[in-house]
This record gives structure tokens, C-alpha cells and sequence, in this order.
């Protein structure tokens, strides 16, 4: 007689448990002195304390003792004007920085001495062309990605580390329609471990979409080991529409896409960036929203959306955490990009440090007039 009474109280504990959840976290980003008032867009963290960033007026950031001091590059030859919104790095004396900008404003820069010198490496040869993102998958075969030219989104590939590019072989798309990508964080493209999977996500009028492609082996490829891949030819191409609950703008649609350590799930943001306090339209991911096998393959809008417009996500793989930051502020999802809280400032941050941010590469984060935050390790603690 005495099991009634017992389930009773635990029904009442577990309510209690259940109310005190808290709809936001604390303990975030501690900020740190970047020495410079640049507008930051482009940040790689490649562990090891080494990490760095790039922005407006041809700035490059380094670090080398995990942001405990940042260090202000030489400008790169006549990139004073240039906005450099990507930057990938290989170790602490390597990396690319891209600036993006119409025709030549779009250019790659490369250091192999820390940042002493640099070299001018490629300028855009589309007079209408604009580059949005860079990523290597290795330190050999990269990618660049930029706006469409006569319907046909730009895809250059290297295979020596940037020093020499080429165009890849893509076809025209018909359905673009005013379509584009983000130059917001240097993350609206994303690489797997085998160089030819390439994903990318589209903003605009005509979006915003998911598009995947792979890439063929050419005839000259001599093995089949990862680093030896020649992949030229496009091969083939899945294009799949975002569902959303408001018209498409200029202004909206996909700014940032990434992967779990898997390659498993796939959680992409964004929003409209004229309307940063808009939570419609601002998180999809890949992960199924019910039991049938069948939904794993395509991207489903948040049940629980972020805070406002996103433009860069990134998944933390030691506490399996998403984080996402914007203008207006931060949040995380602890079940793969379905549900979303707000990350809020803790006793010991800024009261700010939530909000102002471009891009993310764990744990560092970057945002205007020189912003730069790390991320606490006790942030993504359950």
C-alpha cells in the first residue's frame, strides 16, 4: 500500500528537477586585447595555443600562447584596404588569408615565416566575382569558394597549398535567382576528411539551400592515397532547399554550416542580418526529429530556434555541444542543433560577452572593432 504514496513523491521530485532546468546557461567568452580596432571576420584555431585572425584593413592577428598575447602581423603588400574575411593555418609560421572583395579585392596572401613576409599567391581573375570562404582539408588541397559568375558558383582547388589554383569544373545553375553565399565567417563551406565531399550553404533571394557535390579522380592521379586525390571534375551535385517560415532576402538565409567529429550530423544558421532579433528562420540541422531512418538525410528547421540572426556555429566535441553567436548574442544545443538556449554572460565575464560576435573557431571567437574572446572551459559543462 505504500507504492502509491512513494510514485507520488517521485512524480513530485522529478517536477521539481524538471522547473529548476535552466533555460540559460552561464560562463562564457573571457575577452581578450586584440591591439587593434579592425572589424575581425576571419579566425583559425589549430590547437596547440596557435591560432589566428584576420579582418578590415589587412589585418592579421597570431597567438602562439593560447591568446594570452596576440601579435599584429605585417600588412601583406598592397593590402592595406583589403577586408580579409578567411584566414586558414597550417602551423605557427603557415598560413593563407583571403580578402573578399568585387574582382581583384579578392585575393590570397601566404606566409611561411610567422607573418613576417607574405606573397601574393592568386587574385580572382572574374572581374564580377566575389570570394566568400577557404578550407583545406589537408595541408596540400584546399578549396575556395565564391559567388556565382554567369549562373555557375565558383570553385577553385590547389593541391600544393595554395600556391597554384584552378577553376573546377561545375555547370551552369539555372535556378539561382538572385542566390549567393555569406562572406560572414569564413564557414559557409565545409570540407570533410575526403577532400572531394564538398558542402555549402546559400543565402539571397533565390535561398537559402544546402548544396552538396563530389568531385572525380582525374587521369593523372597516381594513387589512391588521400593526399595524391586530383579531384577536378564535378561529378555530381544533390541541392536541397531550406524550409522556412518567412520570404527570402537579400539580407537572409545561410550564413554557417558545420559537422560533428563524425561527420554524422550537420547543423547549419543564419538568419537575416538586417533583422538580428528575428528567431525565424535561424537554425536547421540534420538530425531527425522522429524515429524513421529516412529523416537523417535531410536538414529539418530548430524545434527550439537561437536567439536571433547566427553567423557562424561550431560543435565542441569534448562536452557534445553546438554553439552558435551573432550580433545579439550566444547559444548552445546539447541535442545536435534541435533546441537552442542562450548562453549568458557569468559573474566573472563582461557583461557583454555574449553579443557582438562574427566568427567562431573553438575556443576562440572574433567580432568588430577588434574583438577577441576565449572561451572558459567551464562554459560547455553540463
Amino acid at each position: 500500500m505504500q507504492a502509491p504514496v512513494i510514485l507520488t513523491q517521485m512524480r513530485h521530485v522529478l517536477l521539481a528537477a524538471t522547473l529548476a532546468i535552466p533555460t540559460t546557461a552561464n560562463a562564457q567568452f573571457q575577452i581578450q586585447d586584440s591591439h587593434t580596432t579592425a572589424s575581425l571576420r576571419g579566425i583559425h584555431s589549430i590547437g596547440n595555443g596557435v591560432a589566428w585572425a584576420s579582418g578590415t584593413e589587412g589585418t592579421v592577428l597570431r597567438t602562439t600562447d593560447d591568446g594570452a598575447t596576440w601579435q599584429r602581423c605585417t600588412t601583406p603588400p598592397d593590402a592595406e584596404k583589403l577586408d580579409f574575411r578567411g584566414i586558414q593555418a597550417f602551423d605557427q609560421n603557415t598560413a593563407i588569408v583571403m580578402s573578399s572583395g568585387k574582382g581583384d579585392l579578392s585575393r590570397l596572401y601566404k606566409t611561411t615565416d610567422g607573418c613576417k613576409t607574405w606573397k601574393l599567391v592568386f587574385t580572382n581573375p572574374d572581374k564580377e566575382g566575389f570570394w566568400d570562404a577557404i578550407q583545406f582539408s589537408s595541408r596540400d588541397n584546399g578549396v575556395l569558394l565564391g559567388d556565382p559568375v554567369d549562373n555557375i558558383f565558383v570553385i577553385m582547388i590547389t593541391f600544393d597549398g595554395g600556391l597554384k589554383w584552378e577553376r573546377q569544373t561545375l555547370r551552369a545553375t539555372e535556378d539561382i535567382n538572385g542566390e549567393s553565399v555569406f562572406a560572414a565567417s569564413n564557414s559557409s563551406l565545409l570540407l570533410t576528411h575526403y577532400a572531394g565531399y564538398r558542402r555549402f550553404c546559400t543565402g539571397g533571394r533565390g535561398g537559402p539551400r544546402l548544396i552538396s557535390f563530389v568531385a572525380s579522380l582525374s587521369n593523372d592521379t597516381p594513387n589512391y592515397e588521400p593526399d595524391n586525390f586530383k579531384l577536378h571534375y564535378f561529378r555530381g551535385l544533390n541541392a536541397e532547399r531550406f524550409q522556412t517560415k518567412t520570404p527570402s532576402f537579400e539580407s537572409s538565409g545561410c550564413f554557417s554550416i558545420a559537422s560533428d567529429d563524425r561527420f554524422g550530423t550537420t547543423v547549419a544558421v543564419g538568419g537575416n542580418y538586417q533583422q538580428p532579433n528575428d528567431r525565424d528562420d535561424t537554425a536547421w540541422t540534420t538530425a531527425s526529429m522522429s524515429l524513421r531512418a529516412s529523416d537523417w538525410s535531410i536538414f529539418h528547421p530548430a524545434q527550439t530556434p537561437p536567439h536571433g540572426y547566427r553567423s557562424a556555429v561550431a560543435y565542441d566535441s569534448t562536452s557534445k555541444t553546438w554553439i552558435t553567436v551573432g550580433p545579439n548574442g550566444t547559444d548552445i544545443s546539447r541535442d545536435d542543433g534541435r533546441n537552442w538556449t542562450a548562453l549568458k554572460p557569468g559573474v566573472q565575464d563582461a557583461p557583454d560577452a555574449d553579443k557582438n560576435w562574427n566568427a567562431l573557431s573553438l575556443p576562440f571567437v572574433v567580432g568588430p572593432k577588434g574583438r577577441i574572446g576565449k572561451l572558459r572551459p567551464e562554459a560547455l559543462k553540463p
